[in-house]
């Protein structure tokens, strides 16, 4: 089915006249739109991801005295271009458009591909930076669709696919695509953007403000406030958690095999639990260790290290503790037991533990150079 039967197409030039109308008249004064330099272009665009205008104004301004040119930039060492981010966050998209940049300056001549499949080849460059640089600084008619947009789109046009799953880009892509303004791609993108920014915003959208309200479908069934359809992010449960490196009267250490289904099925950690609140984290330790296994430890009362680590819906913190066997014999079996550091190098224990042992080992190494 094509396009338009499938969805609510709006009279497409006088959407268009109507949206490029209002551009011209109401879009803000911004730093990255004094001209269509596509290095100030791509800049700005990764500075605005995850991040508001506001705070990306000065930083735009700085970054733009120190290099003003996509030369200087490409020559800059790492320290530079992280002091020059400093605060802004998210890190990797700077080293990633640093990454790029020297590769245009040396693959392109210092000129930001004009094509498509050139610059989506760059580093940290996806659809919606290719399509922001191609048409604002090239005036290609290429779609630049994020969250704004697609806001923007579904109400327009009432698509009620779920946002937040990656292939309904394709769709509202596609819807973009169909009502480019090719005369002008660079104000059409811009003009949708400002809109999600400025009326079409995510919560009480200012409608009977809105330059295309006569266009919009969801406005004219009243169902503006439930678009666009986006599964909401479980909750992120953080667990604290006590783990201990454990050591034998033989010098081995202490591991056990993770139950068979869940979360890091089958991967081997060090003992590990909950943090008690009318515990210490090592009498936590101390108690556990007894009353699950029978052991009696002597337990460092300080830990030598903290792992973070995220999941998909759960993040860990985990303190971790040295201690040694003091008594009691535990009974083995294939999912607990005492192992040398060769075997533990033969088994597998995901990243956090990992990370544990680490940090174990330079912490022993540290105090018996302490000792000397």
């Amino acid at each position: 089915m094509a396009l338009t039967e499938r969805i609510n197409m709006p009279k497409v030039e006088e959407f268009q006249q109507d949206l490029i109308s209002w551009f011209e008249a109401e879009q803000r004064d911004l730093p990255w739109r004094k001209d269509n330099d596509p290095y100030k272009v791509w800049v700005s665009e990764i500075m605005l991801q995850q991040t508001r205008v506001e705070t990306v104004i000065p930083y735009f301004q700085r970054f733009l005295e120190k290099f003003p040119t996509i030369e200087s930039f490409a020559e800059a060492d790492e320290e530079s271009i992280l002091k020059i981010w400093e605060g802004l966050g998210y890190y990797s998209r700077v080293r990633n458009l640093h990454s790029a940049i020297k590769e245009v300056v040396a693959n392109y001549g210092g000129k930001v591909p004009d094509q498509k499949e050139e610059i989506l080849k760059l580093k940290g460059v996806g659809p919606y930076t290719a399509g922001a640089v191609l048409s604002i600084a090239y005036g290609i008619p290429e779609p630049a669709v994020d969250g704004n947009v697609m806001r923007v789109l579904s109400r327009i046009l009432l698509i009620t696919e779920d946002i937040a799953v990656p292939a309904s880009r394709k769709t509202f892509e596609a819807c973009a695509r169909a009502l480019m303004f090719e005369p002008n791609p660079s104000y059409f993108n811009q003009a949708l953007m400002e809109l999600g920014a400025l009326v079409c915003t995510p919560t009480s959208p200012a409608c009977l403000l809105c330059p295309v309200q006569k266009h919009c479908s969801a406005f004219e069934k009243g169902v503006q406030d439930q678009l666009p359809v986006k599964t909401r992010k479980k909750n992120t449960r953080h667990d604290e958690l006590v783990a201990i490196v454990l050591q034998n009267e033989k010098g081995e250490f202490l591991i056990r095999k993770r139950p068979g289904k869940g979360l890091l099925a089958n991967l081997w950690e060090f003992p590990n639990i909950e943090t008690r609140p009318v515990l210490e984290p090592y009498e936590t330790l101390q108690d556990f260790l007894m009353t699950k296994y029978s052991v009696d430890a002597e337990v460092t009362p300080e830990s030598f290290t903290m792992v973070h680590h995220v999941f998909t819906h759960l993040r860990w913190t985990i303190s971790a503790f040295s201690g040694k066997v003091v008594n009691g014999r535990l009974e083995e079996d294939e999912r607990i037991r005492f192992v040398t550091e060769e075997e533990m190098g033969e088994l597998a224990f995901p990243v956090s533990h990992q990370k544990i042992w680490q940090a174990y080992k330079s912490h022993v190494k540290y105090e018996r150079e302490n000792e000397r």
